[in-house]
């Protein structure tokens, strides 16, 4: 059988117009789902995530799904979608990864127009493919919660982060995380240490060595797979908050809790979209209100009054009565990063451009 990756390149000058026409004369039952992963599905990190809720796509009536893992951010996911959409009749394709997304997923929505394109990572603007739904979740709220738990159970009330690089989208993490430990206790500082790219397992796991070594106590990450991390800080005696999926498993002394994706949520609604015929949003976000985020369940060494709080704290959240971000709020070089008086909503935009990172990070961009 041939490979969708070296699927043959005459197949894919046909027409769209006469191919789906004719998948839905023998199949117009079935809505065909691709979905494409940059690593390995059972990653317990970033890929994982996204493969639960493709699990339950599976579960849902008269869908079909097919799925190609470690496929890399290059012309090869490319070709991966072509052959998904010419091969196996697929109707909406799931581009997990954020690499993804330019030029590749712009060129396959644009030369695809019937083709339904989800992509994860909020990137799409005015101006771009209307068949693309761009779809995340507002996942730093899960993390300030790992910070107020983080902020209980810390000795040092000193807590490290490990993270790939400092874009907006993990600035705000590493913020949010932070302001919720201080939230517990103002002194608490959070030291940073960035790998330079999403999966760096050499450069995750000294990163982790040198942050225990010292002081840190709790460790965090923002990073592809976060199983390194949650490892080495189990072999070292130390705690971890885990992200992306639950790493409770790899370390049932030190896990606290975990910022989790609920990936499941927006797969289903793109999905009956698309068997209903609806039209696709094309920016798709929410929060733990949403059921976009979830948090993992509280570990054994977490203390009643860490639970207490975070879900007192995770409560107001559920309400929409909670913003983290809200000044006044000093940036760690001195500066005004938040006004008194200010206060940022998760859906504004403002934080998409976030470039600081707050008072008591040990660390700079």
């Amino acid at each position: 059988m041939t490979s969708r990756r070296n699927f043959i390149q005459g197949a894919s000058m046909l027409a769209l117009g006469s191919t789906l026409p004719f998948r839905s004369a023998f199949a117009a039952s079935k809505t065909t789902v691709g979905v494409i992963y940059v690593g390995a599905r059972g990653d317990y990190g970033y890929n994982q995530a996204q493969a639960q809720a493709a699990a339950v796509i599976k579960k849902m009536p008269d869908v079909k799904v097919v799925e190609e893992e470690n496929v890399p951010e290059t012309i090869a996911v490319q070709k991966t979608m072509e052959a998904m959409i010419e091969q196996d009749g697929a109707t909406l394709i799931f581009a997990t990864s954020f690499g993804y997304f330019d030029p590749h997923v712009l060129k396959m929505a644009a030369k695809y127009p019937k083709v339904r394109f989800a992509h994860c990572g909020g990137l799409w603007k005015q101006g771009n493919p209307p068949n693309i739904a761009s779809y995340f979740g507002y996942i730093d709220e899960c993390q300030y919660l790992n910070g107020v738990v983080a902020g209980h159970m810390s000795k040092s009330k000193k807590l490290g982060f490990i993270a790939a690089k400092p874009i907006p989208q993990v600035l705000r993490n590493i913020n949010a995380f932070t302001l919720g430990a201080q939230s517990v206790d103002p002194s608490i500082t959070t030291q940073v240490i960035f790998t330079g790219d999403w999966s760096m397992p050499v450069k995750e796991a000294e990163a982790t060595n040198s942050l225990i070594d010292q002081g840190c106590d709790v460790v965090t990450c923002h990073v592809d797979g976060p199983k390194v991390v949650v490892e080495t800080a189990e072999k070292r005696g130390a705690m971890s908050c885990g992200y992306h999926a639950s790493q409770a498993a790899l370390a049932p002394k030190g896990y606290l809790t975990g910022a989790e994706w609920d990936w499941a949520t927006p797969y289903k609604e793109l999905v009956t979209d698309a068997q209903t015929g609806k039209p696709q949003p094309n920016v798709l976000r929410g929060g733990l209100k949403e059921g976009f985020v979830k948090m993992s369940p509280y570990g054994a060494k977490v203390t009643p009054d860490a639970k207490k709080n975070a879900d007192t704290v995770k409560a107001s959240m559920l309400a929409g009565n909670f913003a983290i971000f809200k000044g006044p709020i000093k940036d760690n070089k001195g500066g005004t990063a938040i006004a008194s008086g200010t206060s940022h909503i998760q859906t504004d935009y403002t934080l998409e451009s976030m470039n600081y990172l707050v008072a008591g990070v040990v660390g700079q961009i």
